[in-house]
Protein backbone atom coordinates (compact mmCIF):
# COMPACT_ATOMS: atom_id res chain seq x y z
CA UNK A 1 0.00 0.00 0.00
CA UNK A 2 2.99 2.10 0.90
CA UNK A 3 4.46 1.63 -2.32
CA UNK A 4 1.18 2.50 -4.56
CA UNK A 5 0.66 6.19 -2.58
CA UNK A 6 4.12 6.33 -3.33
CA UNK A 7 3.48 6.15 -6.94
CA UNK A 8 0.60 7.75 -7.02
CA UNK A 9 1.99 11.56 -4.92
CA UNK A 10 4.84 10.73 -7.48
CA UNK A 11 2.56 10.67 -10.30
CA UNK A 12 0.88 13.65 -9.43
CA UNK A 13 4.02 15.75 -9.17
CA UNK A 14 5.32 14.65 -12.27
CA UNK A 15 2.29 15.84 -14.20
CA UNK A 16 2.01 19.15 -12.44
CA UNK A 17 5.99 19.94 -12.81
CA UNK A 18 5.74 19.10 -16.82
CA UNK A 19 3.09 22.60 -16.97
CA UNK A 20 4.87 24.71 -19.99
CA UNK A 21 6.54 28.33 -18.97
CA UNK A 22 3.64 30.97 -18.97
CA UNK A 23 4.89 34.31 -20.63
CA UNK A 24 4.72 37.08 -17.83
CA UNK A 25 2.92 40.44 -18.71
CA UNK A 26 4.79 43.60 -18.42
CA UNK A 27 4.30 46.23 -15.42
CA UNK A 28 4.67 49.00 -17.25
CA UNK A 29 3.06 49.28 -20.91
CA UNK A 30 4.38 51.94 -23.61
CA UNK A 31 2.95 53.24 -26.33
CA UNK A 32 5.21 54.03 -28.65
CA UNK A 33 4.33 57.42 -28.81
CA UNK A 34 8.04 58.76 -28.79
CA UNK A 35 9.08 56.72 -31.58
CA UNK A 36 6.04 58.35 -33.41
CA UNK A 37 7.43 61.31 -32.69
CA UNK A 38 10.92 60.79 -33.52
CA UNK A 39 9.83 59.54 -36.92
CA UNK A 40 7.66 62.60 -37.32
CA UNK A 41 10.90 65.11 -36.59
CA UNK A 42 12.94 63.26 -38.51
CA UNK A 43 10.91 63.10 -41.42
CA UNK A 44 10.16 66.50 -41.42
CA UNK A 45 13.88 67.48 -40.73
CA UNK A 46 14.50 65.55 -44.47
CA UNK A 47 12.00 67.22 -46.28
CA UNK A 48 13.49 70.92 -44.79
CA UNK A 49 16.64 70.21 -45.97
CA UNK A 50 15.83 68.61 -49.37
CA UNK A 51 13.74 72.08 -49.89
CA UNK A 52 16.70 73.79 -48.74
CA UNK A 53 19.10 71.50 -51.77
CA UNK A 54 15.79 72.53 -54.04
CA UNK A 55 16.53 75.98 -53.38
CA UNK A 56 19.73 76.29 -54.63
CA UNK A 57 19.06 73.80 -57.89
CA UNK A 58 16.56 76.43 -58.58
CA UNK A 59 19.07 79.17 -58.63
CA UNK A 60 21.52 77.60 -60.09
CA UNK A 61 20.55 78.06 -64.18
CA UNK A 62 24.04 77.18 -65.40
CA UNK A 63 23.95 73.49 -63.96
CA UNK A 64 21.90 70.16 -65.52
CA UNK A 65 21.46 68.21 -61.73
CA UNK A 66 20.26 64.97 -61.83
CA UNK A 67 18.44 63.55 -59.25
CA UNK A 68 20.06 60.34 -58.10
CA UNK A 69 17.93 56.98 -56.97
CA UNK A 70 20.15 57.58 -53.72
CA UNK A 71 18.51 60.35 -52.38
CA UNK A 72 20.78 63.12 -53.51
CA UNK A 73 21.53 65.61 -56.00
CA UNK A 74 24.62 66.21 -58.69
CA UNK A 75 26.09 67.59 -61.67
CA UNK A 76 28.99 67.02 -64.02
CA UNK A 77 31.56 69.73 -63.73
CA UNK A 78 33.95 67.77 -66.11
CA UNK A 79 32.29 64.68 -67.61
CA UNK A 80 34.57 62.81 -70.24
CA UNK A 81 33.36 60.76 -73.29
CA UNK A 82 35.66 57.99 -72.87
CA UNK A 83 35.02 54.60 -72.64
CA UNK A 84 36.60 54.18 -69.67
CA UNK A 85 34.59 52.03 -66.78
CA UNK A 86 32.85 53.35 -63.73
CA UNK A 87 34.04 51.48 -60.15
CA UNK A 88 32.76 48.25 -59.33
CA UNK A 89 33.02 46.18 -56.49
CA UNK A 90 36.36 45.86 -54.78
CA UNK A 91 38.29 48.53 -57.31
CA UNK A 92 40.36 50.75 -56.22
CA UNK A 93 38.96 54.73 -56.61
CA UNK A 94 41.86 57.38 -56.32
CA UNK A 95 40.08 60.59 -55.79
CA UNK A 96 40.00 64.22 -54.61
CA UNK A 97 37.25 65.99 -53.00
CA UNK A 98 36.16 68.92 -50.73
CA UNK A 99 33.44 69.64 -48.26
CA UNK A 100 31.43 73.10 -48.21
CA UNK A 101 28.03 74.08 -46.40
CA UNK A 102 24.92 74.46 -48.16
CA UNK A 103 26.38 78.63 -48.88
CA UNK A 104 29.17 77.36 -50.42
CA UNK A 105 31.47 78.15 -47.10
CA UNK A 106 34.02 75.85 -47.07
CA UNK A 107 34.32 73.37 -44.36
CA UNK A 108 37.41 71.17 -45.75
CA UNK A 109 39.04 72.01 -48.68
CA UNK A 110 40.80 69.48 -51.12
CA UNK A 111 44.24 70.24 -50.04
CA UNK A 112 43.38 69.77 -46.59
CA UNK A 113 41.75 66.51 -46.93
CA UNK A 114 44.26 65.55 -49.42
CA UNK A 115 44.01 62.74 -52.45
CA UNK A 116 42.17 60.02 -51.17
CA UNK A 117 41.96 56.01 -52.12
CA UNK A 118 39.07 54.16 -51.61
CA UNK A 119 37.86 50.25 -52.17
CA UNK A 120 34.67 50.34 -53.49
CA UNK A 121 32.20 49.23 -51.05
CA UNK A 122 34.96 47.52 -48.91
CA UNK A 123 36.04 50.23 -47.09
CA UNK A 124 33.94 53.03 -44.42
CA UNK A 125 33.00 56.73 -46.36
CA UNK A 126 30.11 58.63 -46.01
CA UNK A 127 26.83 56.51 -47.80
CA UNK A 128 26.48 59.69 -50.44
CA UNK A 129 30.08 59.91 -51.23
CA UNK A 130 30.22 56.26 -51.75
CA UNK A 131 27.31 56.34 -54.11
CA UNK A 132 28.73 58.69 -56.13
CA UNK A 133 31.72 57.79 -56.76
CA UNK A 134 30.55 54.88 -58.30
CA UNK A 135 28.42 57.31 -60.85
CA UNK A 136 31.84 58.87 -61.90
CA UNK A 137 34.56 57.77 -64.56
CA UNK A 138 38.36 58.23 -64.47
CA UNK A 139 38.65 62.24 -64.94
CA UNK A 140 35.25 63.17 -64.24
CA UNK A 141 34.53 65.65 -61.92
CA UNK A 142 31.10 66.27 -60.01
CA UNK A 143 29.27 68.37 -57.64
CA UNK A 144 27.06 66.02 -54.83
CA UNK A 145 24.83 68.04 -52.75
CA UNK A 146 23.83 65.43 -50.37
CA UNK A 147 21.33 65.95 -47.44
CA UNK A 148 22.69 64.91 -44.06
CA UNK A 149 21.41 61.59 -43.75
CA UNK A 150 23.74 60.70 -46.60
CA UNK A 151 26.46 62.77 -45.49
CA UNK A 152 27.47 62.91 -41.84
CA UNK A 153 24.14 62.60 -40.26
CA UNK A 154 23.24 62.76 -36.57
CA UNK A 155 26.61 62.80 -35.17
CA UNK A 156 28.10 65.11 -37.62
CA UNK A 157 32.23 64.19 -37.88
CA UNK A 158 33.07 65.74 -34.23
CA UNK A 159 35.25 68.21 -35.95
CA UNK A 160 33.70 70.41 -38.22
CA UNK A 161 30.47 69.36 -39.19
CA UNK A 162 27.45 70.07 -36.81
CA UNK A 163 24.84 67.20 -36.39
CA UNK A 164 22.16 66.63 -39.05
CA UNK A 165 24.28 69.16 -41.41
CA UNK A 166 23.47 69.06 -45.28
CA UNK A 167 26.88 68.99 -47.37
CA UNK A 168 28.21 70.40 -50.56
CA UNK A 169 30.87 68.17 -52.41
CA UNK A 170 33.58 68.18 -55.43
CA UNK A 171 34.40 65.37 -56.19
CA UNK A 172 37.48 64.58 -58.97
CA UNK A 173 38.30 60.71 -59.58
CA UNK A 174 42.33 60.72 -60.09
CA UNK A 175 42.14 57.18 -60.96
CA UNK A 176 40.52 53.98 -61.15
CA UNK A 177 41.99 50.66 -60.54
CA UNK A 178 40.25 47.66 -62.14
CA UNK A 179 40.69 44.86 -59.08
CA UNK A 180 38.79 42.11 -61.13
Amino acid sequence: MNRYLYILISLVFLTSACKTPEARKPIKTSSGSYIDYSVEKNKKMIADEENDILEIIEKDSLNEYINSEQGFWYYFNNQTSSETEKADFGDLIEFEYDVKDLNGNTIYSKEELGPQKYYTDKEELISGLRDGLKLLKEGETATFLFPSHKAYGYYGDLKKIGANMPIISTVTILNIEQIN
